[in-house]
């Protein structure tokens, strides 16, 4: 499964103590797919309760993966065996919540696409 690394965040409301709630953007490789860059962007509860890692975020997230370089797909991704497969999970909460990305492949026109969602447990 991926990592990813902040690229930036923008802050939306401000907070007299803790943290800012902001909008923040990670990068993340997917692992299976050599040259493809996903950019997610999702809501940070700020606050004590963010800033002390107890808060729970909002649903909201964005997804936009950007071809790199030359795309080279696993047999595994082309025979459809990897289908729905999750590359990237981030917790969004302290126990019971968490922000997947799952990639699709669409063999009658050559493309990958990547879903993003949040769960709770």
């Amino acid at each position: 499964m991926a990592h990813a690394e902040e690229i930036g965040s923008v802050d939306t409301v401000f907070k007299m103590i803790g943290p800012d709630h902001k909008i923040v953007v990670e990068a993340f490789d997917d692992p299976d797919v050599k040259n493809v860059t996903c950019y997610v962007s999702r809501a940070k509860t700020g606050g004590i309760k963010g800033g002390l890692g107890l808060a729970e975020d909002t649903s909201d997230a964005a997804i936009s993966c950007q071809q790199v370089g030359p795309i080279e797909l696993s047999d595994r991704i082309k025979n459809g065996k990897a289908q729905g497969e999750v590359v990237f999970k981030k917790r969004t909460s302290l126990v019971f919540k968490s922000l997947q990305v799952v990639r699709f492949y669409d063999a009658k026109r050559n493309a990958l696409a990547y879903l993003a969602y949040s769960d709770k447990l």
